[in-house]
């Protein structure tokens, strides 16, 4: 288990060279296929590359009365009546209480790694032309953290979530969805 310290250490030297050139689709499941650079701790000169797929669902619109599907495991036995108090509170003052769902899966089985004996920068370099010259608009190429390398996985499909939601949500609406 990750210390807290560990996964804000990761999250903050996590960095995409390469984004994907498309965001996640509005109305069908996106695959991402992901290279993860990574320095191995103990040992200098050696950079563990590990590659997979992250897929993305389809969004899904959420609406007030679909807000029962939200789990509140852990707060106490009127949150739930809270929650519905704050939504009826948001109605009345006329807010659009519509927000997209993301999900996610993460496929671990089908990561491959290999040990490269070379500097950051060279395998860096080799990978990112590579990339470039393949020129997969799925491909999302990380420099992340080796032993938290899942924590860099996660900030990717949070940025992905990120740059996505405006174009998603302009879908949803120019189709009437909400």
């Amino acid at each position: 288990m990750h210390s807290p310290d560990n996964i804000q250490y990761a999250m903050e030297v996590t960095r995409v060279l390469l984004e994907p050139d498309r965001r996640i689709d509005t109305f069908g499941d996106t695959r991402f296929e992901f290279v993860l650079l990574s320095e191995l701790m103990d040992r200098s000169g050696e950079i563990r590359v590990r590659s997979g797929e992250v897929e993305a669902m389809r969004p899904r619109i959420l609406r007030p009365e679909s807000m029962q599907e939200i789990e509140l495991e852990g707060f106490g036995d009127k949150a739930r009546e809270r929650m519905d108090a704050v939504i009826e509170k948001w109605r009345q003052e006329g807010k659009d209480l519509a927000f997209l769902r993301y999900g996610f899966r993460f496929r671990s089985g089908g990561v491959r790694e290999e040990i490269v004996h070379d500097t950051m920068e060279a395998v860096r370099d080799r990978v990112l032309e590579e990339a470039r010259r393949q020129g997969n608009p799925a491909r999302a190429i990380i420099e992340g953290v080796d032993d938290a390398w899942e924590v860099s996985i996660f900030k990717f499909a949070f940025e992905m979530i990120r740059q996505s939601w405006p174009i998603n949500r302009f879908d949803f609406h120019r189709r009437g969805l909400l």
